[in-house]
């Protein structure tokens, strides 16, 4: 099949082309509780997660991004249901991050606060082979480490091996990501005739986490092209599925600036 391309069809079809653990990695948003409109089309999540599973190399990943509308006052949990799905198929819940909206749309939220965040799922099939972690300076670099830290059961021992050393000048960040979505989240002011783009650090944060050069990225509802874009930027390979053909034609249109002749590649 072809790299570099998106599929302008159901992403079941175009999973179909692949041969199995073919993917190192998935990053993706669906149209979940119609909060999104996807041009009236909806998807089968259980087959879906399936034929992941099976496309997916042993320690690749799937980052699924997915938030709850509120029907009558009462939360869907879909995002809680979408990953018992993937759990179910074999999938391993490997860390349940949150994306925090910087900039929410403002809206009259009723007797509840303003929504901003959704849950960015990182499902693995068993131990996840690469992981690049993004890391903050630490503000007590270079002090060393008393006899006592904060435990899950409040102060306790340190190991008497590590009494005495050097705090360490950088550690991973936390699982919460926070980011501007709306306009702020691309220059590429044509994406925005999609409802609901990625915003592109959050694409671009996942894929240098979890792959590595060269690696294969696939996004099975493509939208408005930003994993297409930010995966070419990072020197990574990519197939998109869209079913829309009016946001196909907008994808392309938008990575021609970036995909040298727009060439493609074949795996």
């Amino acid at each position: 099949m072809q790299l570099n391309k998106i599929y302008q069809e159901n992403c079941l079809e175009t999973m179909r082309l692949m041969s199995d653990d073919f993917l190192d990695m998935t990053i993706t948003s669906p149209p979940y509780d119609d909060l999104r409109d996807y041009n009236g089309y909806h998807f089968p999540v259980e087959e879906i997660a399936r034929s992941l599973f099976q496309k997916t190399r042993q320690g690749g990943v799937v980052i699924w991004v997915v938030g709850d509308r509120t029907v009558n006052g009462n939360e869907t949990l879909t995002s809680f249901r979408h990953a018992l799905t993937f759990q179910e198929v074999g999938f391993r819940v490997h860390d349940t991050m949150i994306y925090v909206k910087n900039n929410p749309i403002p809206s009259d939220c009723g007797k509840r606060y303003r929504q901003a965040f959704e849950y960015m799922f990182c499902f693995s099939k068993g131990q996840p082979t690469t992981f690049n972690p993004i890391t903050e300076p630490t503000k007590s670099a270079g002090q060393k480490i008393t006899a006592f830290r904060i435990t899950g059961k409040g102060r306790g021992n340190v190991p008497d091996e590590d009494i005495g050393r050097k705090i360490k000048s950088e550690r991973k960040v936390t699982n919460i990501f926070a980011y501007n979505v709306g306009t702020s989240s691309s220059k590429d002011k044509i994406a925005f005739q999609h409802p609901a783009i990625f915003p592109e650090k959050l694409v671009a944060d996942q894929i240098q986490s979890w792959t590595n050069q060269n690696d294969l990225v696939y996004d099975c509802f493509m939208g408005s092209g930003t994993t297409a874009k930010i995966a070419h930027q990072l020197g990574r390979r990519w197939i998109g599925s869209e079913i829309s053909e009016e946001y196909v034609e907008l994808a392309n249109e938008r990575l021609k600036p970036y995909l040298s002749l727009f060439d493609t590649a074949s795996a």
